[in-house]
């Protein structure tokens, strides 16, 4: 097959998180098993327009802010004068509607839709514009397939008037030549782990209203935010309003070995976000040993097994999260069997799975033409 994809981001972008990262693990596998793949996305400070990467062909064009426009207009031109197969159009931010601009079969590829969540991270005018957006997907994408990474993206497209029939549901894999057990000593504090990029709507407070409760019980313990983003100012303010002191710290970014070091001396995962799609840093710490405290919200069901792998609270309830926490950080035999649970569980999250079930579907929808 020859694969056009289209995406806000590519892996490259500083800005690029999960979703980028499933969408190129894909097509790199796809790849390497023979078929071509090119990906349309925006631009970003000192970026090439053009490059390959793991084989694919990447090409950049337009901005982060108008990439909803930008991309369908330049692929509908790139288009004219190049041959593909199908179209995958990964709906992350907003969608392309790349239906409008080709006959070729479109796969809109969804991590997850935002609904109402994303008025917690936008302006009004803003998140109105992405609700609405949203709400044209059903109609435009009509006559296409979906591809969704958890049961919980398939259940909100069901209930926006998704037929089923279109809709496969295909889970992530995980690279686990990075993510892996390295069978070190834990830290003599107990230290517990808010991983991803740092977003209002991801409600990282409420894992530090948390900690303000585990450190009344557990008077060593300490959260240990890891990544960075454009919240991150506003949070080591409310840190300070919380008298948090040597109990957080902000890491920021980190190396990927430095990461995965990190994640294999610490004891717990905190995941307070309201939804997301799977849950990508929940199964990375899963294969680090790592249990996990999460909100019982879309995504995050999916990814972590209740009472196996962690526990899921009620989001935005910071002693939910506090008891949950003291519950697994004091009782060792829980903790153990849980670390356990998280190591069996990942083994079969591949992405050459991932790849592999994802041409099966690509190549059923072209015979199905």
């Amino acid at each position: 097959m020859n694969i056009l994809a289209v995406n806000w981001r590519d892996i490259k972008n500083p800005e690029a998180g999960g979703a980028e990262v499933h969408l190129h693990e894909i097509l790199a596998h796809l790849v390497r098993k023979g078929h071509e793949a090119t990906q349309v996305s925006s631009t970003f400070p000192n970026c090439d327009h053009e490059e390959r990467i793991d084989g694919i062909r990447i090409i950049r064009r337009g901005h982060w802010f108008d990439a909803n426009f930008t991309l369908p207009l330049f692929a509908r031109r790139h288009l004219l004068h190049n041959s593909y197969d199908v179209i995958l159009e990964d709906i992350n931010k907003l969608p392309f509607f790349m239906p409008l601009v080709t006959d070729i079969p479109v796969v809109a590829v969804i991590p997850h839709l935002f609904g109402t969540t994303v008025f917690r991270e936008a302006n009004a005018v803003v998140a109105l514009y992405v609700v609405l957006m949203e709400k044209l997907i059903p109609l435009v994408f009509r006559n296409n397939f979906f591809m969704v990474i958890s049961q919980s993206t398939a259940e909100d497209l069901i209930s926006r008037g998704i037929n089923t029939e279109r809709i496969r549901v295909i889970l992530c894999g995980l690279d686990h030549g990075r993510y892996r057990s390295l069978c070190l000593e834990r830290f003599q504090q107990p230290t517990i782990v808010h991983l991803g990029r740092l977003r209002k709507y991801k409600s990282v407070e409420v894992a530090m209203r948390a900690m303000v409760r585990i450190t009344e019980r557990l008077p060593d313990a300490r959260l240990v935010i890891v990544g960075d983003g454009p919240y991150r100012p506003a949070l080591e303010r409310e840190a300070q309003k919380l008298s948090l002191g040597d109990s957080i710290e902000f890491k920021g970014y980190m190396e990927s070995e430095e990461l995965v070091t990190f994640l294999n001396r610490s004891h717990l995962l905190f995941n307070p976000s309201p939804k997301e799609g799977w849950g990508l840093t929940v199964v990375e710490a899963n294969a680090c040993g790592l249990p996990v405290v999460a909100s019982d919200r879309p995504g995050l069901r999916d990814s972590v097994k209740e009472g196996e792998t962690g526990f899921l609270v009620p989001y935005g309830n910071d002693a939910a999260f506090a008891d949950k926490a003291f519950q697994i950080l004091t009782d060792g035999n829980l903790w153990e069997r849980m670390s356990g649970n998280a190591l069996n569980r990942v083994r079969e999250l591949t992405w050459e799975r991932c790849a592999r079930d994802t041409e099966m579907f690509l190549q059923e929808i072209l015979s199905k033409r």
